[in-house]
């Protein structure tokens, strides 16, 4: 998977698997603050602590969809 450098290629990734709009930029940095520690706690690559985060805040997401749908 292709790891987007910029905070706004990131926002953008993050607005389209469900994150709200006016949230995306802020929580694209913290997303990128937070790869850059887990990758030095866990020795992985920083682009392989971002699909980590990326694929926990996906699920969290979802999830929220169905409990909202509900």
């Amino acid at each position: 998977m292709c790891q987007p450098n910029d905070n706004a290629d990131l926002a953008k990734l993050l607005t389209t698997m469900g994150c709200p709009e006016t949230k995306a930029g802020e929580m694209a940095a913290q997303l990128v603050k937070r790869s850059g520690q887990l990758a030095i706690e866990r020795n992985i690559s920083r682009d392989e602590a971002t699909a980590h985060l990326l694929n926990l805040m996906q699920q969290g997401w979802a999830a929220k969809e169905r409990t909202d749908a509900d």
